[in-house]
């Protein structure tokens, strides 16, 4: 059942993959309810799967299959707080290696356009140091990333 407040992402006929997808990748995640267009629409014909709820880390989401007249941007984007490089490195990769692409600072995109920031929590802490110029390392160290780089950050960090 859909949640007071959910998040709706529009897919163009693989939502019920993505779902898939994320309920395998992500902790606290699962695919619910799938639903059938009761008749033909714009994206569909009546049978195909319209809707597919699902939940990315506790948080509800709902699967719309549209059509390609929508496509997902940076707009948008999933942030995931890791906690070591062994999670973000996972994460990470699932997403960029199952037809995923990378972007700079620890953005990515998942096959689907979804964009996903995977930010362990020791970027956070360093970039928000309460000494500007460790902050200001750990930001500059940041920004020529893809993938974070816990070690790097740190040694950053302490100058």
């Amino acid at each position: 059942m859909i949640g007071k407040n959910t998040v709706c992402l529009w897919y163009d006929g693989t939502a019920l993959d993505a779902a898939r997808f994320y309920a395998q990748t992500f902790p606290d995640s699962a695919v619910g309810a799938v639903h059938r267009a009761p008749g033909d629409y714009p994206a569909g014909r009546q049978g195909d799967v319209l809707t597919v709820e699902f939940t990315v880390m506790g948080i509800p989401c709902l699967g719309l299959n549209g059509g390609p007249a929508v496509a997902h941007n940076e707009a948008f984007s999933f942030q995931v707080a890791t906690d070591d490089q062994a999670e973000t490195d996972r994460l990470w990769n699932a997403i960029v290696r199952n037809g995923g692409q990378e972007s700079a600072c620890g953005w990515c995109k998942d096959k689907w356009g979804v964009s996903w920031q995977i930010t362990p929590r020791v970027l956070m802490d360093a970039i928000t140091d309460a000494d500007p110029a460790a902050a200001k390392r750990a930001f500059d160290a940041m920004m020529d990333m893809r993938k974070i780089d816990i070690a790097a950050i740190e040694a950053a960090r302490r100058g």
